[in-house]
């Protein structure tokens, strides 16, 4: 149940860009998540917008108030200490807006779609082509983050989508505090 929040505000810094301290911070939460196993809590970005498309320099933590204070007892913002200043543990205020943050995949990758193609339906490379140009490729125009894999150390975007609504509901999230079914509180 999401009951409480704590914000975390990345401040302003000369020689790094807010998306680059917002992209290091939310891989540190991201590990932290998994290696926990936190599935109650959730992320929300107080200044997201999509036009233009930005996540902001807020990230706001939201869960119950056992799961938060769990999280934030281990170290992982230490080397982000200079770069963000962390709130204190609040209530949520009561509010009738709710939304659903959730992580959208393009597809934006025709040889990987070919390569599908290929494998279900044993096309050689060329029909795989000729079913699937290269201008077939999906591009999102939504807010994202740049991660960075730590098993592969591939880059990759995660884009993401905010759904409002006058319904809470209840769910768990995923380790990068996402969920296709609950919702967090909009204020």
């Amino acid at each position: 149940m999401v009951s409480h929040y704590i914000d975390i505000h990345l401040r302003p810094d000369p020689e790094f860009a807010a998306h680059q301290l917002m992209a290091a911070l939310y891989s540190k939460l991201h590990r932290e998540l998994a290696q926990g196993k936190f599935t109650e809590i959730g992320v929300g970005f107080p200044q997201y917008s999509e036009a233009p498309a930005t996540l902001g320099s807020h990230l706001r933590l939201l869960g119950s108030a056992l799961a938060l204070q769990r999280l934030m007892a281990s170290p992982w913002l230490n080397s982000l200490h200079d770069h963000i200043q962390v709130s204190a543990l609040a209530s949520v205020p009561t509010t009738s807006h709710h939304m659903r943050l959730n992580r959208v995949q393009a597809k934006s990758s025709p040889e990987r779609l070919r390569r599908r193609q290929m494998k279900r339906h044993g096309l050689t490379e060329d029909e795989a082509r000729a079913r699937i140009p290269d201008n077939c490729a999906e591009s999102l125009s939504l807010p994202y983050v740049v991660l960075r894999s730590a098993s592969t150390a591939q880059t990759f975007r995660i884009f993401l989508r905010c759904e409002l609504t006058d319904t809470a509901a209840s769910g768990s999230f995923s380790t990068y505090g996402l969920s296709n079914t609950a919702t967090i509180p909009c204020f």
